[in-house]
């Protein structure tokens, strides 16, 4: 079966994670993706990042296996002339170039968007950086935990107790990645009808706005400031939110009428649907903490397994909260083939939360290179790598 963007070339001169994830999904789906990397050391997170201090100290840290596999690796040194060159010639055959270096870098290297489609008039220039392009931080250094501080989605999370908290995985990163490749397949379908490549400027800042865009919108339209409010639902109803159970904590998503009606019955409380302090939306929102009470203790005679699976029966939204491993050995998990074991490192990685066609997953082309594997013939000294950091 052939691959959606298979007979597409991809030049992907990333670092970190969020640029490596999106030239990873493109290879996903079929493009070829060239990694281009600095001399020496490539990508800072070859280096860094995960528990497995030996994959480290090897150049192949689980942080970079992770958007690493279907990738071939040169490495160039781009103050040198041979090393520009050949950079220059890779753009030349390409048709996607994907990169998260600041403006001010990409243009002390020759590698700026009017300098790439004046050389390739039909590539794709995707560049991903904290905050775009066009205001005062356009050239600001910044990583997902900064962009969770600065875009507000930290003042959301935790209590008025905890205080700010960062969420538990780089969300900043692999958004950007799928924001990132949204806008390059539309770029592509462009490409078709006009013969002409683009640029693409994408904002991690605007990325995080974009994940809050309904509490934005509240926020924009009411006046209200939002508060964080730990693991309450933000429907803000009665029903919905974390509650405990004789073992472990359930998520529920109580928000519509049928769906208040399905717990009652579950639950074997049928006497709220009479009772007048929940007989409707507004009343229970009047009564929010006798209700909250009342759903405890019912959802204390059972463990949160049973109850998942019983309220599901009966319509309700419903989730155990799980750990990592939990959720990843989770049968509907295993049945989508959403992880891959890459044959020579033995890592296993995530792959893409889409299905195209009949494809039942989306895996790489090949295994995960070693630093300059596929370079040959090329300026590989490294006079000067300080113009390559972040």
């Amino acid at each position: 079966m052939t691959s959606p963007l298979s007979g597409l070339r991809v030049i992907d001169f990333t670092h970190v994670l969020a640029g490596p994830a999106c030239a990873y999904y493109l290879g996903l789906l079929g493009a070829e993706v060239v990694k281009v990397e600095r001399p020496g050391r490539g990508d800072a997170m070859r280096h860094r990042g995960g528990t497995d201090k030996a994959r480290a100290a090897d150049g192949m840290s689980t942080a970079y296996l992770t958007q690493a596999a279907g990738k071939s690796s040169v490495t160039l040194d781009l103050d040198c002339a041979d090393g520009r060159a050949a950079m220059q010639a890779l753009l030349a055959s390409a048709d996607i170039f994907v990169e998260n270096h600041r403006p001010v870098t990409m243009k002390a290297l020759g590698l700026d968007e009017a300098s790439t489609l004046a050389l390739n008039p039909r590539l794709i220039h995707c560049a991903m950086t904290g905050y775009g392009r066009g205001g005062p931080l356009e050239n600001a250094p910044a990583y997902d935990v900064n962009i969770q501080a600065s875009s507000g989605i930290m003042s959301l999370t935790g209590t008025a107790e905890t205080g700010p908290l960062r969420t538990g995985a780089p969300i900043m990163d692999y958004s950007v990645a799928l924001a990132a490749g949204f806008a390059i397949t539309a770029a592509l379908y462009e490409r078709e009808k006009t013969g002409r490549g683009t640029f693409i400027d994408v904002s991690m800042l605007e990325t995080a706005h974009t994940l809050m865009s309904s509490t934005i919108t509240d926020y924009l339209t009411t006046g209200t400031e939002p508060k964080p409010r730990g693991n309450a639902a933000n429907s803000r109803s009665p029903g919905a939110g974390s509650f405990p159970c004789k073992d472990g904590v359930l998520s529920l998503g109580v928000n519509e009428e049928g769906q208040f009606q399905g717990l009652a019955i579950g639950l074997d409380r049928t006497d709220w649907l009479s009772d007048p302090r929940f007989a409707d939306p507004k009343a229970r929102a009047a009564h929010f903490g006798d209700l909250e009470a009342e759903i405890i203790t019912a959802l204390a005679a059972r463990t949160a397994d049973e109850w998942e699976a019983h309220l599901m029966a009966h319509g309700v939204p419903v989730a155990k909260i799980r750990t990592l491993p939990e959720s990843l050995f989770h049968p509907h998990t295993l049945a989508r083939a959403f992880v891959h074991r890459d044959a020579t490192s033995d890592a296993v990685v995530p792959t893409l939360p889409f299905r195209i066609g009949q494809a039942t997953a989306h895996i790489p082309r090949s295994t995960m290179p070693r630093l300059g594997e596929t370079t040959k013939g090329r300026c590989q000294t490294n006079s000067n790598q300080s113009q390559l950091g972040q």
